[in-house]
């Protein structure tokens, strides 16, 4: 059996007496996309910037491909963080520019063709794009880093439902079979259709995971119907 790509054993992480992950464990595997889902505050972003290393665990272990979050995991993980990071006075082209000094895996070429098909103005500052223009420039730029791990944290929260599908395309088609994308989102009806797996989180704990077409083959429902009738919303 191959090395997951993301491991966690007994993981806790306190914040104050309050638990925001209390004893989770999971294994991801290389190769697929996977849903991160749950309610608010159930523990999804926790988890992610647990495993970027931007939090330590308050007890138990967590590693990706092998490796405690640190300097060598850290070169193994591309990351789409919920709230935008770019500086307002850069433009599009100067954030494709810091990306390629950055990142030795960074594509420029992959970049600016996504860029191209989304229309965003590449002299365009950052300060002057809409909500959604400025998420398209980020899931851009995490998606052309050639990494195992992707975490991406409401990839399309802000971005209207005609761009959608040519973004989900654009996560589908921009990752190979060793690596794993791991994905928080609320719009599970709109991205269901590209996860391999789901990975229910709730109170800090895995309360399910399965892949969709054992879920569709087995209940015959949809991971969104099924998500309803598991946190009853």
């Amino acid at each position: 059996m191959s090395e997951a790509t993301l491991e966690c054993k007994d993981l806790k992480k306190y914040f104050g007496p309050n638990p925001a992950l209390s004893g989770l464990n999971v294994e991801l595997p290389a190769g697929k996309i996977i849903g991160l889902l749950g309610p608010n505050g159930s523990g999804k972003t926790t988890l992610i910037k647990l495993a970027c290393g931007l939090l330590t665990p308050t007890e138990g272990e967590i590693k990706v491909c092998g490796h405690k979050p640190g300097i060598e995991s850290k070169t193994l993980i591309s990351y789409l963080p919920e709230r935008s990071y770019l500086p307002d006075w850069m433009t599009v082209l100067d954030c494709l520019n810091y990306f390629q000094d950055f990142y030795p895996d960074f594509d420029y070429q992959r970049a600016v063709s996504m860029l191209e098909s989304l229309h965003v103005p590449a002299n365009a500052r950052m300060k002057t794009l809409s909500k959604g223009t400025k998420e398209k420039v980020q899931l851009v730029l995490v998606m052309s880093r050639r990494a195992r791990l992707y975490l991406l944290d409401e990839p399309i929260g802000g971005v209207d439902p005609a761009a959608r599908d040519y973004i989900l395309t654009t996560i589908l088609s921009n990752y190979s079979e060793d690596s794993t994308i791991l994905i928080s989102t609320h719009l599970i009806a709109d991205i269901e259709k590209i996860l391999d797996e789901f990975v229910f989180i709730q109170n800090g704990q895995i309360v399910s995971y399965a892949s969709t077409d054992s879920l569709r083959e087995d209940m015959g429902k949809s991971v969104d119907e099924y998500f309803r009738e598991v946190f009853r919303c």
